[in-house]
Parts: structure tokens; sequence; C-alpha cells
């Protein structure tokens, strides 16, 4: 589609979008006030700089259901991610929205090279994370057949990917090393197998780690983006040029600002990525600040397509950490740590880059008074209810009363040895 056309085809969804906000979310109504705009001030795509930002906070501020723009009656799902202090931010759909969501999937998943027919090993997790049914429904939309797998039980799943003859693998560019090593380990060789491409996503990963996938497994590594509170995966995708995510402007606009200042930066500017939602009915986001930090082009793709380009994801503004496709915020590892035995409240995340894949080490101080015979058993619990509560694999360091540093200011609770990416 012309950019013309598609920018006349934006501000018709986005003066619908913010009447929709407007009329049915009261949150949103209350900041468009005090905004001084309504729904019949959007005049052009400029005045989307008038409209204020939306940020995950509020989805944590109004749960469960308080920025939804539809009723129980009107919903089909929900889906949850996890929170920072136990309450998860929860996203609903209509029906229509599960439509639009599947057609975007199969949109994605063809941009990448997957066709009608095809055989698509899904190993993104099922249940309240978006991933798998995301990646389920967008597959079917496509007239493609869908394996189901979730994640886990990687021996099995090696097993299916030969017997089945899969052409495409879903799944987070973490699981799918994993699922290269283990093959491995049996005397399977991925790169003699049916797959030829891969859609990898749910974390950041690095030119490195889709070189060393492509080596390894022996497909075209493709990068997809996406978040729960926007729709799940599928906001965005890699075609087959590997060279920026297309952006579906049909149904997002796409902004770059200075997380400081929140001023809207020049095309090909580093900055914080801004969603706005076209055609979301449940969840209308208005000016949806991800925290991730990016650049955006429209240049034109050698692929033919017009849509704007999300360049690599380069990292993120806040405190969370994503390791192996899970979401982490200290908090939730701290929750975990206070009122364990033996365990004094001082500790420290320990994020270092081993080979090409993240590991946490969580460093803690024994009470006074407990022996240190007892430091690896000690370990080994918290180790235990990290992974139980968290979800996440870490090497557990008990170490001596009075080791941890102190601040006087801030606690540091991260230390983040990763190296810094260009």
């Amino acid at each position: 589609m012309p950019r013309e056309r598609l920018a006349r085809l934006q501000l018709e969804r986005l003066q619908a979008t913010v009447a929709n906000a407007y009329d049915n979310v009261p949150l949103l109504r209350q900041r468009l006030d005090a905004a001084g705009m309504r729904p019949a001030d959007v005049r052009s795509l400029d005045d989307l700089q008038r409209l204020p930002f939306t940020v995950k906070t509020d989805l944590r501020d109004q749960y469960p259901f308080g920025l939804f723009a539809r009723g129980p009656g009107e919903l089909t799902r929900l889906h949850a991610s996890s929170g920072t202090t136990g309450k998860p931010t929860v996203v609903g759909y209509t029906q229509q929205d599960i439509v639009n969501w599947s057609d975007l999937m199969a949109r994605s998943l063809y941009a990448a090279g997957a066709r009608r027919g095809d055989i698509i090993h899904n190993s993104y997790g099922y249940g309240l994370f978006t991933g798998g049914l995301g990646a389920h429904y967008g597959a079917e939309r496509l007239g493609a057949v869908v394996v189901p797998m979730s994640g886990g039980s990687t021996e099995r799943q090696i097993t299916l990917i030969m017997d089945f003859k899969a052409r495409v693998l879903c799944a987070t560019p973490s699981y799918a090393l994993a699922l290269a090593e283990v093959a491995e380990q049996q005397g399977v060789d991925l790169r003699q197998s049916s797959l030829e491409i891969g859609l990898f996503g749910a974390e950041p990963w690095s030119a490195a780690m889709r070189h060393e996938i492509e080596e390894r497994i022996g497909l075209k590594a493709v990068d997809i983006y996406g978040l729960s509170e926007i729709m799940g995966p599928g906001v965005a995708c890699e075609c087959e040029c590997q060279d920026g995510l297309h952006g579906w402007e049909d149904n997002f606009i796409f902004e770059v600002i200075d997380p400081e200042t929140g001023k809207v930066l020049p095309e090909g500017q580093a900055g914080e990525l801004v969603i706005t939602t076209l055609t979301k009915q449940a969840l209308p986001m208005l000016r949806y600040r991800t925290r991730d930090i990016t650049r955006l082009t429209t240049a034109p793709c050698d692929c033919g397509r017009t849509h704007v380009r999300i360049l690599r994801i380069t990292g993120r503004n806040d405190d969370m950490l994503i390791i192996r496709g899970v979401n982490v915020y200290p908090s939730q590892i701290e929750a975990v740590l206070v009122g364990r035995p033996h365990i004094a409240p001082h500790y420290q995340l320990v994020v270092e880059r081993e080979g090409i894949l993240d590991n946490v080490r969580v460093e803690v101080e024994a009470l006074p008074g407990t022996p240190a015979d007892q430091f690896p058993a000690v370990a080994r619990d918290v180790k235990h209810h990290i992974k139980s509560m968290v979800g996440i694999t870490t090497e557990v360091k008990v170490q001596a009363p009075g080791t941890v540093p102190r601040s006087q200011g801030k606690a540091v609770r991260v230390r983040d040895l990763r190296p810094k990416e260009a």
C-alpha cells in the first residue's frame, strides 16, 4: 500500500480508536480531558503527539479489567503476563480482536517465508502467555499444519521435528539453541532435518545468536516482535530479507521518543518505542511506552513492503530482565528470598553472558550464626524456590554475613556484566 494511502487509513482508524477509548475507558477519558483532547480534536496524524502516554503500571493499577473498553459479555479471551508484585497485567480480546491477531500472525509467518501446507512446530509456551496461542492461530489462519508442542520435553520435540518433517520452528531464540544442544547430545543433526525457517522472539537476541542458531540448526532465523499489552506476537516481523521488522502500520502507529523528555525523535534516531493500537476493540492502547530501545526507518525494503521497519531492539530502559524468554523483575526474586530460612535480606543479581546465553547468579548472605557447612543446602533451597515461583533457573551463591555491598542510597540490586552491544 502506498504510504499516503496508509496514512489516510491510519488517521481514520486512530479517530475511531480515540473515540472508543474516550467513550468506554474512564481513565483514558480523564486523561484526554486533562490534555484538552476530545475525539473530534484528532484531525491529523500530527495530533497523535497531543495524546497522553500509557504505561505498564496503568494496567496493574487498573487490575484486572479497568482499562478494558468492553465488558465480559463481549470478550472472547483473556491473557496475562507476570507482574512485579504478584499482580499480572491482564489483556482482553473480542472475537474480532482474535481474528485480527490471527490475520497479523499469518501475515508475519508469510513474510518470514512460511506457506499454506507447511508443518509448523510451535515451541512457544501455551496458556496465559500470548506466544503459543498467537503463533498457533496465525499458523492455522495461514493454512499451515500446527504441532502445538509448547515448551519443555526437549528430547521428544527433537523426535517429532524429525518424524513430522516440520519446515518452520517457532520458539524463543534461547530455546532454539537448547534444542540444538540436546539434539547434538543425542547424535541428531538438525541441519539434516526439514527445518528451513525459524520465527524467534519474546526476548532480545543479537546478530551473533542469529548466526549461531542458523549454523547449528541449518535454517533462516527470522525475528518477530510483539507484546501482550498491544496484542501479542505479530505486531512486527522480519521478512526474508532479515533487514528490520516490518511494523504492521494498518493496525498500529509506531513512534520513537526520547525516554527522558517524551519528545518524538526524528526517523533514524534511537529512542524508546511507543505504539498506539488502531484496531483493538477490547483494550485500545494510546501511545503505549514499550520501554524497548530501537530506531525506525521508512526506507523501502527489497521485499517491496511499504510498512515502517523497526530495527533491532537493543535493550530496555527499565529494570526488567529478560532471561531466556522469561520476564524477570528483581522484586520477584526478592519476594522469594525474603523470609527464606537462614537468609539475610541482602542480595545482588549478577547477570552474565556465557557464550551467547544470559545467566543469573543470585548472591545472598547467610544469617549470622548459620554454619558454613549449611550454605550448600541453603543455596539449593533458594534455587528451588526461585525456579518454582519465578520460572527461571539460577545459580545461587550463599556468602558470609557482611559480604554483599551496602549502599548509602538506592540499593544496587542488579550487576549487569553482559557486554554492551553497539
